[in-house]
Formats: C-alpha cells, structure tokens, sequence
C-alpha cells in the first residue's frame, strides 16, 4: 500500500468504482482504487478467448447506456482512447418466418415495418424520443423527486405494466409484440411482473436517442478510459491487491465498495452492525447467464440479412416464446428454447477478427448457479434463425455462471446484472435507507450494480455514491 494516507479508498476497478473515483477526485479528495484482479475494468475486460486475433469482450459488449449516460458524457473519454463504434441499427429481431424486425434510429423507420402497429409504435415512444436525456437523467438514480416530474409521470404511466401485458394491451401483431419482449428481457424477470415494461420502453427509447455502440478494441477501452481521467485528475490505481479485511487499508476518511452485498459485509466485518450485514445477507442475486463466445470464418448467415446490421440481436422468436423462456429459468428450469441476447462486434469494428472474419457472441438467462451446459440449446437457436451458421464456428469459448463469479465475485451465481431490479428490489437495494449508497457507519459506502439504478456500464452507481460520501466528509 501507499505510504501517504488517501483521503478516500474504493474497492474495486470496474465501471462504477472508476466513476465513484472520478467524482470524488474532481470534487477535491485525494482517492485511492484498489483492485484485486491484475487488470482493470470489472465487467469491461476484454481478451482473447478462442484464437489468436480474435478479441472477445469477457462480460459486457455493447453500450447503449455508456454512451448516453449522464456521467460519462461530462469525461473526456475519447482523449484517453475511447471510440464508439456504431452500426445502421441498434437491434435486430428475427422472427419465426424468417423476417427480421428492427430498430433504427429512426423512429419512422422502426414503425414502417411494424405493418398495423406502426402508429401505435409511435405513440409509444415518440413523447420521448425528444428528450430522452432529461428522462434518463431521471431514472438513472436513487428515488427521488425527478427534475421533469410530467416526463416521468408519462413513463411511469406505461412502465407500470408488465412486458408482457403492455404489449398485448399496444400491439395488434406479433412483430412489434415480439421486439418490446426482446427489449424487456434485458430486466432478466418474467416478462409477466410489473415494471417490466419500463424497461422494454427504455431499452427501445435509448436506440432512438442512439445506436447502440461497442468500444473499438473491445469493451476494455471503457475502463481504461476512465482510468485515464482519473489519473490524469491525480488519482492512483493499485492492481493486484485483494482486499480480505478493512485491517488491511489505510485509515482512510471513507471507503466505497464496488462489491457485492455479501464482500462488502465480509470485508467490513464488525465495522457494520450485525442486523445491518444480516439485511445485506438477504439481498436477491437472482438468476445467472451462460455465455458463449465464437470465433467465426465469415459472418453469421442470418435469415433476414438486415440482421447484420445490427450490434444486437435479440434471438428468441414471439413475444409468447420469449415470456416462456424468461418464466422458466426464473422458476429454476432451462428452456428448450431460449432467449439469447447476440452482439455482433467485429460487424462494427473490423479490429475484432482477422480479416474477412468475425467474432460472435450470445447469452441466455438461466437459474442461479446453474451448473447445465446450455452450449446445444444457444446454438440450435442461433441455427434456427441463421441456417449454416454452426458451419461457420471456428472455435467456441463458453462460461457458467461459475466462470462468471470466478472472473468477478460480484457476478454472485452469474448474476451479471449485480442482482434482483423488481419492484422490491429496484430502489431498496441492497437494502432499505433513504440513501442507499450509504451505510450504517458514515466510514463505508457501496457504489456496485448492487445499489440504484443497477446494473448496466453508466457509472452511475458510482456517481451517485460519490456524492453521498462528498455529502458526510463535507458535514464532517
């Protein structure tokens, strides 16, 4: 450790970690990040996982939400490396007859294809599509009285409902039911539990605000953009140091961690009351994600060949197939036929794969600490969408929901979204405080995907647990 004393320690080099780093450091405190893997970056790694040449994002691969959040935009990012590539559209989704729906920037070019339910595509998203930075503003935070309070009135108004009840309730036909359910299992919830919708609409709002990108180089670029701000405001990184207990830190004026609920209460120990780390220990991780990663000989023979255009690919047919599949691995079974969340990275940024090659990526949901090899199922899927495409794998590299927590114990049993966003947990995580940033000793804070807005790479966690420290060291 340093010899001088920093006045703030964070605990972890992920996305939020950085942020909470940044923003303390641009406020004035001379902060310190220990991390205990020898690379930077939490979710952001990147590395080659199949062959040779093949650069494949470990966890995190394309950004809608970094390249709109409201923190990143304030950092010079693109002076430390970070560029943004982006394709013709944001997302695919293919359908059983072999037509793919998408969604462009466009608004008007989206609704074209959506046959009857174009208008009322439209009116779902258009009071948005405007303003989308004072909403996200909004939403991407703890509870709070929002700055556009009639904006927020109108999403709540449809984010209330189910995925799966506000797209039978808008949407005649199937198309435009199926693209909201795609949009909406990024919450991994059964599409049947309220609020689920909020984030269907949300998801397809940011495609309109912009396409979605991927970091040139892969995802790696994003934390070590941020590392770059942060020791240009002189701050300091320390690799390879796994912190096991507060006795190891400097006597730091506070402590952020970028953990789980469960290494924060285990690294704090007795600096935390027990009934608080008892609350901790009842935090909802909720279910895991099996990956796949290819290494491909050419790009992928998609049905409907608008799909490449795409950096993502939303693979789970109808709006009933995919409620299925999200319903089943939520009740602890492996579907059949799941729904698979595809990034095609190399589609946008040929640095990826050697030339005239490509790099291939998909995810399912599935229970927590699922131990099943779902490899057959990913793939017959992708098939079924993209006749030829196992013809096309070169190499494959997969990770479990062991592999993930392995690669970082925040993913506890997979759960790469840092835990349960219901209606119980969307707010009061990881437990119920007016500020959830902060804990019952005014030392320690925890600035994870465990606390609002959750998971995503924004920032915003960390942001937000910045200011809530900056608030107790000024009053104190």
């Amino acid at each position: 450790m340093p010899t001088s004393t920093p006045e703030a320690l964070v605990i972890g080099a992920g996305p939020n970690g950085l942020a909470a780093a940044i923003e303390l450091q641009r406020n004035g405190v001379s902060t310190l990040v220990v991390e205990a893997a020898d690379e930077i970056g939490g979710g952001t790694r990147s590395a080659e996982l199949t062959l040779p040449g093949f650069v494949h994002d470990v966890c995190s691969a394309v950004h809608p939400m970094g390249i709109l959040s409201p923190f990143y935009t304030q950092l010079p990012l693109e002076e430390h490396g970070l560029v943004w590539r982006q394709g013709g559209a944001s997302v695919a989704h293919p359908m059983p007859d072999g037509d793919a729906v998408m969604i462009y920037r466009s608004l008007e070019r989206t609704a074209e294809r959506l046959g009857r339910d174009a208008g009322a595509y439209r009116r779902l998203l258009a009071p948005f599509v405007d303003t989308a930075a004072e909403l996200l503003a909004d939403v991407l935070g703890p509870l709070r009285i929002p700055d556009h309070p009639i904006q927020m009135a109108r999403f709540g108004l449809r984010g209330a409902f189910s995925a799966n009840r506000l797209a039978r309730i808008l949407f005649r036909e199937e198309r435009a039911r199926a693209l909201l359910a795609g949009c909406a299992g990024h919450s991994v919830l059964p599409l049947e539990q309220p609020l689920t919708a909020a984030l269907g609409v949300l998801f397809a709002l940011t495609a309109h605000a912009a396409d979605w990108p991927v970091a040139e180089g892969g995802s790696r670029a994003i934390g070590r953009a941020l590392a770059g701000c942060f020791e240009d405001l002189g701050g300091r990184i320390e690799t390879g140091h796994r912190v096991r207990s507060l006795a190891e830190l400097p006597p730091a004026r506070a402590v952020l961690f970028d953990t789980s609920p469960e290494q924060l209460a285990t690294i704090a120990g007795d600096a935390l009351p027990a009934g608080y780390r008892r609350r901790l220990g009842r935090y909802r991780y909720g279910p895991g994600a099996f990956k796949i990663d290819w290494a491909l000989d050419g790009p992928i023979p998609w049905s409907d060949p608008a799909c490449l255009e795409a950096s993502t690919v939303h693979v789970g047919g109808t709006l009933e197939e995919i409620c299925a599949s999200e319903r089943d691995m939520y009740r602890g079974r492996h579907a059949d036929r799941p729904y698979l969340i595809l990034c095609q990275q190399s589609q946008l940024d040929p640095s990826r794969a050697p030339s005239g090659q490509h790099t291939g990526y998909a995810y399912c949901h599935v229970p927590h600490g699922s131990n099943v090899d779902r490899t057959e199922a990913i793939e017959a899927q992708v098939e079924r969408f993209a006749p030829g495409f196992r013809d096309r794998i070169l190499a494959r590299h997969t990770m479990t929901p062991a592999d993930f927590e392995r690669h970082n114990p925040n993913y506890k049993g997979g759960a790469i979204t840092g835990g349960v966003a219901d209606a119980l947990q969307l707010f009061n995580r990881p437990v119920t405080r007016l500020d959830p940033y902060s804990t019952p000793n005014p030392r320690l804070f925890i600035c994870s995907a465990a606390t609002p807005p959750g998971g995503g790479v924004h920032g915003l966690c960390g942001y937000w647990a910045a200011r809530s420290a900056l608030r107790r060291l000024r009053r104190h």
